[in-house]
């Protein structure tokens, strides 16, 4: 495994060999890390590259984060928004490392997020269209305010899946329906799926994204 990268991660090879084979690239949530994911990664499409990023900043006692998320007198929480636009950038130094050190197809790259991954999953896709088939949004929210936006044109071939559970306590699913009806906005036809459950992906979320993922 090639950890001389920016981000260190995890690999799963492609069952199925091709010249060059897509990528799934999964990025956790706040105080996780890249085995949390990686999971997934034997239930996935026999013919992708899975690659599973740890996040740069560490929490103690254990665990990742992209970017800080601190807390006002008031309980209010609030996005290091210097952090996330950093931490965005150096997902997409990583994109391109692996596209060098793997034989991936730079022209069918899928985000895969869990709540934080999600909302920079959010934020690439806006930011760098070009770089971006697909993104897989789990439990997360847009924040615009970490995206550079490009124009229309570039966004409206990005295929978009969008899950969240209705009684998730920490992104209020309020917050996770603003998504779609944005990208709607667009012109976009994203996918949008809610289940009864709280933060986190469910077996008929995963079947539904796998769904997603084999059309």
């Amino acid at each position: 495994m090639a950890n001389n990268l920016s981000l260190y991660h995890l690999v799963r090879e492609p069952k199925v060999k091709k010249d060059k084979n897509p990528l799934l690239l999964l990025l956790h949530g706040y105080g996780s890390n890249e085995e949390d994911l990686f999971s997934f990664a034997e239930h996935l499409p026999d013919e992708y590259y899975i690659i599973s990023a740890r996040a740069p900043h560490t929490i103690p006692p254990y665990g990742n984060a992209w970017y800080a998320i601190n807390f006002d007198a008031g309980m209010n929480k609030f996005t290091d928004e210097k952090q996330a636009v950093e931490s965005r950038e150096l997902i997409v130094t990583f994109i391109d490392e692996v596209i060098k050190e793997y034989p991936i197809d730079a022209d069918d790259i899928t985000l895969i997020g869990f709540s934080q991954g999600a909302i920079l999953s959010y934020a690439i896709a806006l930011t760098y269209p070009e770089k971006i088939k697909r993104v897989i949004a789990l439990s997360g929210y847009l924040n615009l305010d970490i995206a550079n936006k490009k124009a229309d044109e570039q966004i409206k071939d990005l295929k978009l899946f969008i899950s969240h559970g209705t009684v998730d306590q920490v992104i209020p699913v309020d917050w996770a329906r603003k998504a779609p009806e944005y990208f709607k906005g667009l012109g976009m036809s994203p996918e949008y799926h809610e289940y009864p459950v709280g933060h986190g992906v469910t077996p008929q979320s995963f079947q539904d994204m796998l769904t997603f993922i084999n059309k």
